[in-house]
């Protein structure tokens, strides 16, 4: 019980990341598409974002996350996602 546990935590971690690194990007903008280019500081990347907006970009990613998760946890308990199902439709022979 504890490893299918740990299991089901690790694959919704591994998961929560992939959908963060592919929600960083939206929403980024940098001074020159912002227009703000007073107060501009020494050294600094002009391609840096103004406004990374994370809490926002955590908050959704934990839901889409989740969703996924849950959708995916449903149809492997009910036996539409399998090893045996996913390999025969991948072409692999189990």
């Amino acid at each position: 019980m504890v490893a299918q546990v740990a299991s089901l935590l690790a694959i919704y971690f591994v998961l929560w990341w992939v959908v963060l690194f592919m929600a960083l990007p939206f929403g980024v903008r940098n001074r020159a598409e912002t227009g703000e280019t007073d107060g501009d500081v020494a050294g600094a990347d002009p391609g840096a974002p103004v406004k990374t907006l994370m809490a926002r970009k955590v908050l959704w990613t934990t839901l889409i996350s989740a969703t996924i998760f849950a959708a995916a946890l449903y149809a492997y308990r009910s036996g539409w996602l399998g090893v045996e199902r996913l390999s025969k439709l991948m072409g692999f022979p189990l």
